[in-house]
């Protein structure tokens, strides 16, 4: 009896627990969600987004750009291996000396994304650029760098910068009088009132002025005829006060250099007597001719052969005060004169690659 009773006990327990398990639901395992089924361990370069390198696709190769078409970057599209989510992409731009320029996502396309660049790129200098995947603000791997080379500038006004090539038929100034375009070689100033007329944003304090003139004979027209000049507002250029003039006369004698510059709060200068040296010019020849106001210093140099060519003048004089015209305004050529038109312009000059900057002439304005 006694064996029984604890057999019978036995029996009761196991069964009871059986009943209790059958109870219990089964447990179902928990889905990993989307983020986690794209993301995990890193992937070699250091990124956690489970996704495959973008395609680039263009610019690459160190392609040259043309003046006619954006930079648009394109790469064909990542894949994720375990699930389909919308990707975004990561475009970056670095100039030559590793700069970014512009670091910008965007949604992902149909098969492809691009990107229009839309940062302010030198004309005609290299880039390199770069894309990656992103989801949620997770990265993916960065493609290789691609090259290429921006197209050549049509020319603008920004700030206090100019730079106008000429060259290609246009311009991004005002043209006063008659002028001719010349493809590839720059427009020219036909008559003593032919100029072109820029208004910077902002006015330049300290910089310089350049271009490449041709066409220009020793013993042109006119008398106090000028390559280049500029002024606070428009009006009577000759009696400005915040002028200067860069001059090539006709007259008084003939190949005469004469120049200039009149700041704000000081003293300026210009050249008087036998400082106007006479030089001899080919009106076959390229020549760099340039003004540069920086750290309270006038000078005006000229290159026979273009930017890199034989100096045949340099000569300048420290000033005092500043240098602030409101607006300031640009002339290739002179503005109007009281002298009249024979003051004005150097006729017949051709003139391009016009550039006034803070900064150093690029490469890109030297041909």
């Amino acid at each position: 009896m006694t064996r029984i009773a604890k057999f019978g006990t036995v029996a009761v327990c196991t069964l009871a627990m059986a009943a209790a398990a059958c109870n219990k639901k089964a447990a179902t395992p928990s889905s990993p969600s989307a983020a986690e089924q794209v993301t995990g361990e890193a992937n070699a370069d250091g990124s956690t987004l489970k996704a495959t390198v973008p395609t680039l696709q263009s610019p690459i190769n160190g392609v040259r750009l043309t003046a006619l078409q954006p930079v648009i970057l394109v790469v064909g599209n990542s894949t994720t291996p375990y699930l389909s989510v919308p990707l975004s992409y990561r475009f970056e731009v670095t100039n030559a000396a590793g700069a970014v320029v512009e670091d910008v996502v965007v949604p992902g396309g149909a098969g492809s994304t691009s990107r229009v660049v839309t940062a302010d790129l030198d004309s005609e200098a290299p880039y390199q650029w770069r894309c990656r995947p992103e989801y949620q603000g997770t990265a993916g791997p960065w493609t290789a760098r691609a090259a290429f080379v921006s197209p050549p500038s049509e020319g603008y006004l920004k700030g206090a910068e100019l730079y106008d090539p000429l060259m290609n038929g246009k311009t991004v100034g005002t043209i006063v009088g008659p002028v001719t375009f010349i493809p590839g070689v720059g427009v020219r100033l036909e008559t003593f009132g032919s100029r072109i007329v820029y208004e910077l944003p902002e006015p330049l304090e300290d910089g310089e002025m350049s271009a490449l003139v041709t066409g220009v004979t020793t013993n042109t027209e006119g008398d106090k005829t000028k390559i280049f000049s500029m002024a606070q507002g428009y009006g009577d250029l000759t009696a400005n006060p915040r002028r200067m003039t860069v001059e090539k006369r006709g007259d008084g004698p003939p190949g005469a250099i004469a120049w200039r510059f009149l700041p704000s709060g000081g003293d300026g200068v210009d050249t008087v007597g036998a400082e106007r040296v006479v030089r001899q010019f080919d009106p076959n020849l390229v020549y760099f001719w340039e003004a540069d106001w920086r750290d309270a210093f006038f000078r005006v140099r000229i290159n026979e052969g273009g930017v890199a060519g034989r100096n045949i003048y340099d000569f300048g004089k420290g000033y005092s005060g500043f240098y602030r015209p409101e607006p300031h305004v640009i002339y290739l050529g002179g503005g109007p004169a009281r002298g009249g038109e024979q003051a004005q312009t150097v006729p017949g000059m051709i003139i391009r690659q016009v550039w006034v900057s803070l900064r150093p002439r690029p490469d890109f304005a030297n041909k």
